[in-house]
Order: structure tokens, then C-alpha cells, then sequence
């Protein structure tokens, strides 16, 4: 089993923060928000080795939550301001914090699973 990365020359990182194609640099990720389209408008790489699942939902909580909640306490002790003050301050920044970073992580597993020839687990038969 051949563990090396699949060089493309475009970086994973490159290619998922702008939403292109892991391949080439050049085409289109996404359909829609987060539509991933069937293939590369520019080199004709199929998407359908696609498997972020909630793989990036999970990571943008995690951070989101921990930076806001970390946030909110640390206003809440200093300043006590009213509960209006928080919802009209971490409402912004949760959606913001959620909503803009859920495509490029998408896209940037989306293009590490393209660099590492990530595929779905088996079991082989015949171990013990």
C-alpha cells in the first residue's frame, strides 16, 4: 500500500482556503454554498471521492464556541453589561465565525483528502 501524498504541485491549503479544485488550483469547488460540484470545470477531476461529512461542522463549534464562550465570560466579568449587550455582541460573530469559515474548512478537507488519497476504511479479512 503506496502511503505517499499525491503531488499535485497545488497546495491542499491553497486550494481549500480559495475553493478550487485540489488539482489543478483553477476550477470551481463548489456548486453552491456548500454544493460541491461533480467535477472541474478546468481539469475534469471528479468530486466524488468527496467525504468531509461533518468533519468541518465539527471543528467551527469546537473553535467558535470555545473562542465565544471564552469571549462572553471575560466581558461578563469585567464589565457585567445587560443581557441585551451580549446578544447584540456574539450574535455577529458566531454567525460570521460559523457560516464564513464553513466553506473554506470544507474545502480544505475536502483537498487534504484529494493530497493524501484518503478513502474509506476496511477491514481485511482474514486478520484476527
Amino acid at each position: 500500500m503506496d502511503l505517499k501524498p499525491f503531488n499535485s504541485g497545488v497546495s491542499p491549503y491553497a486550494a481549500g482556503l480559495s475553493c478550487r479544485c485540489p488539482r489543478c488550483g483553477r476550477g470551481r469547488l463548489f456548486n453552491g454554498f456548500l454544493t460541491v460540484a461533480p467535477a472541474c470545470t478546468e481539469c475534469g477531476l471528479d468530486y466524488s471521492f468527496d467525504d468531509s461529512g461533518d468533519g468541518p461542522v465539527v471543528f467551527i463549534i469546537l473553535a467558535a464556541g470555545a473562542l465565544v464562550v471564552g469571549l462572553a465570560l471575560w466581558v461578563e466579568l469585567t464589565w457585567q453589561p445587560p443581557f441585551w449587550v451580549h446578544a447584540l455582541l456574539w450574535t455577529p460573530l458566531v454567525l460570521i465565525a460559523t457560516l464564513g469559515l464553513l466553506r473554506p474548512l470544507k474545502a480544505t478537507l475536502i483537498a487534504q483528502q484529494y493530497a493524501k488519497r484518503a478513502q474509506e476504511g476496511r477491514l481485511d479479512k482474514g486478520e484476527s
